[in-house]
């Protein structure tokens, strides 16, 4: 097997995760706010910038979702493919409470309802998160250790 796993990809990955992350936790500290116009702004801001840094279908270079690994370890397909519906659906569900959002004027009678949905979902994005990271691990471990 050749080292094949591009670490310029690994280092935009963090990166993006490292936004992510700074994104999520502005998202936390929003929820905690009293629902309000300027709440309701910066809440949208934040979504937007989110769903901008997460990525959706393909890679920014156009390349197959975590591609690499499959290159190397065909026969993991059934758990990609799995993280790539999990990641999609993560996508459609933020797309949907963006929506919400911003087509409500009161945020009032949605607040605490849509709280406890962002919160869940943020909980599953790191949960998902995690699987991924882990994948790419084993990959890159095995890779290395096959003692090319």
């Amino acid at each position: 097997m050749s080292h094949s796993f591009d670490h310029t990809k690994n280092r935009s990955n963090r990166e993006n995760m490292a936004l992510e992350y700074i994104l999520l936790g502005d998202l936390r500290d929003l929820l905690e706010e009293p629902p309000n116009r300027d709440t309701r702004r910066w809440l949208l801001a934040v979504l937007n910038a989110l769903l901008d840094t997460l990525p959706s279908d393909m890679n920014d270079d156009g390349s197959e979702y975590l591609g690499e690994v499959l290159e190397e370890f065909p026969n993991w397909s059934r758990q990609v493919d799995v993280l790539h519906e999990q990641r999609e659906e993560l996508f459609d569900e933020l797309y949907l409470f963006r929506n919400q959002i911003e087509q409500r004027r009161d945020l009032d009678e949605i607040a605490e309802r849509l709280r406890q949905e962002l919160r869940q979902w943020m909980t599953m994005l790191t949960a998902h998160q995690r699987h991924e990271t882990r994948i790419i691990q084993m990959a890159y471990t095995m890779e290395v250790g096959a003692g090319d």
